[in-house]
């Protein structure tokens, strides 16, 4: 048993076994003491020796109490040289009392019990022999060399080896209880640590499941209100399209057709709107196909400047020619970026600037977007991807965890706060691009710039 032990459990058992054996010291003396000066007889002499020799136990009872409320064990590399002090101790003890009969002879069983607790069967067996030593010594002294002694001396002995093996029987018990409620104790919390982590686990998925079931029945409701409305107002747009060309037939003075023909462009830009919103508002599809970067980021912002917020703010473009298309599923990326815009156009304030980056990189095709908005307290960072985080006072806290989990599940790549300062967030979303391996001489990426302004009015 002691072999498969751990150090740990063995350091703990050493400790446990050193405060009994300091409690059952305590007691011997404190008995000791009441034994020599109110029952023991004998002169004067005898008394003061013995109350001398068990102040010099008690002064290494303190120096071991000590060591043990430190948690540490006294002597704990030399038991033998412990041992012989105990048969000396007892030895001198039952010498200056009464010799063999002296009932400080009952100390070496406490020895013996003491040393079967704290070390193993070996050590116990070193001190047994030590004690029949010093006992043996004890007997055959000239003062008390009787025949009597010799019969006393054969039944102690008989008795301490009776002792020392019922005392490792009872030590080898306990500490493999000990070690076993350890063991178990070990296993019930690693059970426990296991369990919690897999109810963490449990709940975020849970969180996750509820959080797109959530973004799914947003994204229904806005697909039916935009399904709707074009169809609630397509039809009179389209009678009044169909009046207008009509009356653009008819021999018109100059005044009446410039007015009519803005009539038009105006009915035109609603038309465009409408059908904008019923392209968004279509049930999304899984197919992967060839996609430009660039045109994908346009179907967001065209979405994004219908958002009351982009009022009064700037969204500059840089965008890297020559980028190889992506396959990708078209819809899962768009509603990406545009999370990613309006995020930023939440974050940044009237006259601020949003800025939308695309390189190749590294194998990577990477888009960022930077706003000069307050940024992300350093608290905040780790965990802004978890679903319901939210710093808005009107945010779901869905719009970061949906982007990351679009890009997880679909493997097309990833997405991550690359900086963020008190004035400037940048996030950056990194796609994979196979055919740039395979043709790594794709030129280097040239920069068009394209600026778009949006008064305050």
């Amino acid at each position: 048993m002691n072999a498969s032990l751990t150090e740990r459990d063995k350091s703990h058992w050493d400790l446990a076994a050193e405060t009994v054996t300091v409690r059952i010291r305590w007691f011997g003396l404190c008995v000791g003491y009441v034994l020599v000066n109110f029952f023991i007889g004998g002169d004067g002499g005898n008394r003061t020796i013995l109350n001398a020799i068990l102040t010099l136990g008690a002064v290494y009872a303190i120096i071991d109490t000590v060591w043990s409320l430190r948690g540490r064990v006294f002597l704990a590399q030399s038991p033998l040289f412990i041992s012989l002090m105990e048969a000396v101790f007892i030895g001198l003890l039952c010498y200056f009392d009464h010799g063999v009969e002296s009932p400080f002879r009952f100390y070496y069983f406490l020895s013996l019990l003491v040393c079967a607790i704290r070390h193993s069967p070996t050590m116990t067996y070193a001190t047994f022999a030590l004690h029949a030593l010093s006992f043996t010594s004890l007997t055959f002294s000239p003062e008390f060399n009787r025949h009597e002694d010799i019969t006393t001396l054969i039944l102690t002995l008989i008795l301490l080896g009776w002792g020392t093996w019922g005392s490792m029987a009872l030590a080898s018990l306990l500490k493999s209880a000990s070690f076993r409620l350890a063991e178990l104790n070990d296993k019930l919390q690693e059970n426990q640590r296991l369990l919690e982590q897999r109810i963490q686990e449990r709940t975020s998925e849970l969180q996750e499941s509820q959080a797109q079931l959530v973004q799914q029945e947003k994204q229904a409701a806005f697909g039916l209100l935009a399904a709707g409305i074009a169809h609630e107002v397509g039809n009179p747009l389209a009678a009044i399209s169909s009046l207008v060309q009509m009356l653009k037939r008819r021999q018109n003075d100059a005044y009446t057709g410039e007015r009519l023909e803005m009539v038009d462009d105006q009915l035109r830009r609603i038309q465009r709107t409408l059908r904008e919103l019923v392209d968004f508002s279509r049930p999304a599809t899984k197919e992967r196909r060839l996609c430009d970067i660039h045109e994908l980021l346009d179907a967001a912002l065209n979405i994004a400047k219908y958002y009351k917020r982009k009022k009064g703010k700037r969204i500059v473009t840089h965008y890297a020619s020559g980028l190889p298309k992506l396959r990708v599923v078209r819809d899962q990326l768009v509603q990406v970026f545009l999370n990613l815009i309006l995020n930023a156009m939440d974050a940044t304030d009237e006259g601020g600037t949003i800025e939308l980056t695309t390189e190749l990189k590294e194998g990577w095709i990477r888009v960022i977007v930077r706003d000069d908005g307050h940024g992300i307290a350093e608290a905040h960072r780790d965990a802004i991807f978890q679903p319901y985080f939210t710093t808005k006072k009107t945010g779901t806290g869905l719009g970061l965890f949906v982007c990351r989990k679009i890009l997880d599940q679909s493997g097309e790549g990833r997405i991550e706060l690359t900086d963020s300062a008190p004035h400037a967030t940048t996030f950056t979303v990194f796609l994979t691009c196979d055919n740039v391996r395979v043709h790594p001489d794709v030129p280097p990426a040239v920069r068009s710039v394209a600026t778009e302004e949006v008064s305050a009015t």
